[in-house]
């Protein structure tokens, strides 16, 4: 089946889903609007099947807007709504992004959800992340998953809704996982959930401190994230991976991405991590890590958690 029409195929499902739902219970209200930088959100979800009541979903919603907006310069989409189910428990339970053309975000979160459990959660704005990539296929999924696992945690530091030191502890934890495991293939041809997840954010992490070393600092692959974005429109379009990669360089007057997916699509490399986050200015403490300022990289580590300066360059022909 062609990924657009199970994209549709899909999105149906869900529909008559939650068509069967309404019959059961009482009829959410009318959806809210929320304007993000120019972008429309429409946010569907009962108020009364949370604990807690409208006010703090709405926040959470509009500030993971926000966060993914201050990323990438704009909201990665035009239009886009949001549909939050409500099942039992607390906590956000996990969500899924499609293109229907808009983009169209279900999440899921505990009735009992709190303010704190929200103002901490990492899966609206890892959803609202994928809306800023083009399609590229399941064999790249890779890349989709991985940005938005790096991306999460860089833009909620840039906002202040997440500190730098528990992003690289997440990382030194966690990152480890999406190293090749005997049988690997290389990235295009292994699609466990750690080489997908934490294998493709591996590789936005290489990619990320090799731009800013090639380029002086100058530019990073946030720069390069926001001219794919605003070359195709994000997750509406479908683009092979090359165009996706070469379009991102191109922005950043490198080759950075296409050599390392060169290397890394049917290769399984081993980078080391425990280096190269030294290099970075990143030690291991406790259960948290302590930063560096004397480390040779820490100049990199430092402009990875800031915003691209408003002179960035844009791409070719903007």
């Amino acid at each position: 089946m062609p990924r657009r029409l199970a994209r549709f195929v899909l999105i149906a499902a869900a529909i008559a889903l939650a068509v069967v739902s309404s019959a059961k219970a009482p009829a959410p209200d009318a959806a809210r609007t929320l304007s993000v930088g120019g972008a429309s959100i429409q946010l569907a979800f009962d108020p009364s099947a949370f604990s807690a009541g409208a006010g703090p979903i709405v926040e959470w919603a509009q500030r993971s807007a926000y966060i993914v907006a201050g990323y990438y310069g704009r909201f990665p989409a035009a239009r886009a709504t949001v549909r939050i189910v409500a099942e039992p428990g607390g906590g956000v339970h996990g969500g899924k992004t499609f293109a229907n053309p808009d983009g169209f975000i279900r999440v899921t979160a505990g009735r009992e959800v709190s303010d704190a459990q929200l103002r901490a959660d990492w899966v609206l704005v890892h959803e609202m992340t994928h809306l800023a990539l083009p399609e590229v296929g399941e064999a790249h999924a890779w890349l989709s998953e991985g940005i938005a696992v790096y991306v999460e945690g860089v833009a909620r530091v840039q906002a202040g809704n997440r500190s730098e030191t528990d992003v690289w502890a997440e990382e030194l934890r966690a990152m480890p996982r999406g190293l090749p495991a005997a049988g690997d293939r290389g990235l295009d041809r292994t699609h466990s959930w750690g080489r997908t997840y934490w294998g493709g954010a591996m590789f936005c992490l290489m990619a990320d401190v090799e731009i800013r070393r090639r380029t002086q600092l100058h530019f990073g692959l946030q720069d390069a994230l926001r001219a794919v974005q605003r070359a195709s429109g994000g997750l509406a379009a479908e683009w092979p991976i090359e165009r996706v990669l070469r379009t991102g360089d191109d922005a950043v007057g490198s080759r950075t991405l296409e050599d390392l997916y060169a290397e890394m699509r049917d290769t399984p490399v081993t980078p080391d991590l425990m280096t190269l986050w030294r290099q970075l200015g990143i030690e291991p403490e406790g259960d948290t890590v302590r930063l560096s300022d004397a480390a040779p990289l820490a100049a990199v580590r430092r402009a990875i958690m800031h915003p691209p300066s408003a002179a960035a360059a844009q791409p070719s022909g903007e």
